[in-house]
């Protein structure tokens, strides 16, 4: 009879970028049990807007996560917005929407570097990062930052981007598009990589649902849902559907990832083909009451934000469900019967974001 052993895995581990604990329950070499332990990163930041007006808390909100930070301001700002009746100008939702979509690719791009480096193929994650690099400059070259970006608000955004910048946007976005595809072909093809997802945590379509799985990790086990297709922004305004594959396994979350890259491509030359003119935000006067439920979709994954006001400048509740808080569940199940080998791996196949976990 195989003998039962517990051992720690994290929150410091060589492959994995975030603090994430887990106690793994063993037969020999196989996980028969992982049970999660989190709260390393806590920072008590949904209790801020006791003493940050709403109008300062867009920029807590930012940075809830670095990679998310662009994600997490939006979604703030529409819940405010829904709760105060602001009509936002299209302009500014265009705007949104572009710099969501170059945060879709630069947190699949650091994702894909980090597989690659999971893997121990260091040419692809300098590859995969390298091209990141000219996202972080696009970001750069339009909001000041290459993280952290201060340029959503309530009633709209802070900047504009000139028609100069969008066509710079367009042509590095065309040339991405070129570089990609060996990078694509690589992942999905090359035997050392096959060889380590193919088959690897497979999550069926019915364990996914039921998981309460969301993002990428949803849609790799077949499920066509995409909280986008919810139209906020301005997601009503343009053509695409969600990326799914079938085969549930870690291969199939590379592989909707990849496409996703390729997608983002296609709704950002849209976006820059039908921009409206016109301003870019409105003024807020008044201060918000009532409550609002609002969902985006965050590269993860579907991130939910709740905000509760009461007629003061002041909040009395912000809540925030983020992706990875959704995939713990989910990636549970995956681990159970691997090996103890692949365990970083498959953690990494959710790609986890503990800093929004736990904010």
């Amino acid at each position: 009879m195989a003998k039962r052993s517990v051992i720690p895995f994290g929150p410091q581990h060589p492959v994995l970028p975030e603090p994430i604990h887990l106690d793994l329950v063993l037969e020999d070499e196989v996980v028969v049990e992982a049970i999660p332990n989190i709260g390393f990163v806590h920072r008590g930041l949904e209790k801020l807007v006791e003493t940050k007006d709403y109008k300062q808390y867009v920029y807590i909100a930012e940075r809830v996560c670095g990679i998310c930070s662009f994600g997490h301001g939006l979604g703030y700002c529409e819940s405010i917005e829904h709760m105060m009746n602001i009509d936002v100008p299209r302009r500014a939702k265009y705007l949104r929407t572009l710099w969501m979509e170059l945060s879709r690719i630069h947190s699949h791009l650091l994702w894909l570097g980090l597989l690659a480096d999971a893997l121990g193929f260091e040419a692809l994650f300098m590859q995969s990062w390298r091209l990141r690099e000219k996202v972080l400059d696009l970001f750069d070259m339009t909001t000041g930052g290459r993280i952290i970006f201060s340029v959503n608000q309530v009633g709209g955004v802070l900047k504009d981007i000139d028609p100069s910048m969008l066509k710079i946007i367009d042509q590095t976005l065309t040339d991405m598009e070129k570089e990609l595809k060996p990078i694509t072909r690589t992942f999905l093809e090359d035997r050392l990589v096959n060889s380590r997802l193919r088959g690897l945590g497979v999550l069926s379509k019915e364990q996914a649902y039921i998981a309460g799985a969301c993002g990428p990790m949803l849609r790799a086990s077949g499920v066509p849902y995409d909280s986008r297709e919810t139209g906020y922004a301005a997601y009503s305004e343009l053509n695409f559907g969600p990326i799914i594959a079938i085969e549930g396994d870690s291969y199939a979350r590379v592989k909707v990832r990849l496409a996703e890259i390729m997608q983002s491509f296609e709704i950002l030359h849209e976006l820059i083909s039908k921009i409206p003119q016109g301003e870019i935000s409105v003024p807020v006067k008044g201060n918000p009451k009532g409550e609002c439920f609002i969902r985006i979709e965050q590269p993860r994954g579907e991130a939910i934000y709740y905000t509760k006001g009461n007629g003061t400048k002041y909040l009395d509740r912000f809540r925030l469900r983020t992706p990875t808080t959704s995939n713990i569940p989910a990636m549970l199940d995956l681990l159970k019967g691997c090996q103890l080998g692949d365990v970083a791996l498959l953690i990494l196949t959710i790609d986890p974001c503990i800093s929004c976990t736990e904010r």
